[in-house]
């Protein structure tokens, strides 16, 4: 039986019952974990074997945002800290060699932390292009200001988790850069002209065509659609996400439950599948939304299912790997630009 088209996060550090129970009759195909559900390693790892078994799927794909800076659900005094984007940006200005190897190296140690646990995919990286004005919500979680630049340092990213076995996922497609409220709170709209979208924001995201994973938007971009966001818009995923763009991997939506969206979590998740999202992102844990969710989203099939099992097969076996050395070695690289704790 296959499993169903979302991703479901959980209320805490432990299933209750009733979530126990949700699981095993609905079988979400993967699950997420913010920091309500982490105290302690060995408490991630319990949670992580109790929802999979919870769904019978012992490789079932549990997710984390693990970026680093102002985005890192894994944190000191537990897990190590880890640099935001900018850091990597601005090493990037002085040598670019030197910047692509801090960002790969802070990948590969941050999938050491999340193959410890048992997670396999991490909402990393991304490649949003922030300019002068926009709502500081990506702010400097971004990689640069021009899209070569940060489709390079993505990749770079990109590989340091492959190299740890975690799955990356790209976000937020087809562009958060511009917007100029956050999305959490309110759906931002952008005016900007499709041929000036193609070169900036869409262009960081073709070079990461190829990734597994993908994470809408909720971002209006008005000369596209100027009715619907990214994430349920059938022309924008259709035209750009697996047009212009070209990717053809999972497309996931980003989470449904964000104040961006309207309507109820069920018309949401209709709205996003029917749009073209392979599987639909809750996040809250909250039961209730979590069963609207269940109650719209099909079992994978088709299309999705091959776009789901491929994106999973390409998860490498993690390269031998000497952590202490890594961890020295970024804390060198970055030098006076960002700094590190244990």
């Amino acid at each position: 039986m296959a499993p169903r088209a979302f991703i479901t996060g959980v209320s805490g550090t432990t299933l209750t019952d009733d979530e126990r129970a949700f699981l095993r009759d609905q079988r979400p195909w993967g699950f997420i974990l913010f920091k309500r559900n982490i105290e302690t390693p060995d408490q991630v790892i319990r949670l992580v074997e109790e929802m999979r078994s919870a769904v019978s799927q012992p490789d079932a794909p549990v997710l984390i945002d693990q970026e680093g800076g102002r985005v890192q659900r894994l944190q000191p005094p537990q897990w190590p800290a880890y640099p935001p984007g900018a850091v990597f940006s601005a090493l990037y200005e002085v040598d670019r060699a030197t910047g692509l190897e801090a960002a790969r190296l802070s990948s590969r140690l941050i999938a050491a932390d999340l193959a410890d646990l048992g997670i396999t995919v991490d909402c990393l990286p991304l490649a949003d292009v922030p300019v002068p004005g926009a709502d500081s919500v990506i702010g400097d979680r971004a990689y640069g200001t021009t899209a070569a630049k940060v489709a390079e340092i993505a990749r770079a990213v990109t590989d340091g988790l492959a190299q740890g076995g975690v799955l990356p996922v790209l976000k937020h497609i087809p562009g958060h850069g511009r917007a100029t409220a956050d999305s959490h709170f309110r759906l931002p709209t952008v005016d900007t002209p499709a041929a000036e979208l193609a070169k900036t924001d869409f262009a960081a995201f073709k070079p990461l065509a190829d990734l597994p994973m993908a994470m809408t938007a909720h971002v209006v971009f008005s000369a596209l659609d100027p009715a619907q966001p990214a994430t349920t818009s059938a022309t924008i995923i259709e035209q750009v996400i697996r047009g212009t763009i070209g990717f053809q991997g999972l497309l996931m939506s980003d989470d449904v439950s964000m104040n961006a969206l309207q309507g109820s979590i069920a018309e949401r998740t209709r709205a996003s599948l029917k749009a073209g999202c392979d599987v639909v992102l809750h996040c809250n844990g909250k039961l209730d939304e979590m069963s609207q969710v269940a109650g719209e989203a099909p079992e994978l099939a088709g299309v999705a299912l091959a776009r789901a099992e491929r994106a999973l097969a390409s998860r490498r076996t993690p390269q031998p790997f000497d952590r202490g050395a890594a961890r020295a070695e970024l804390e060198r690289l970055i030098g006076e630009t960002g700094s590190l704790t244990s």
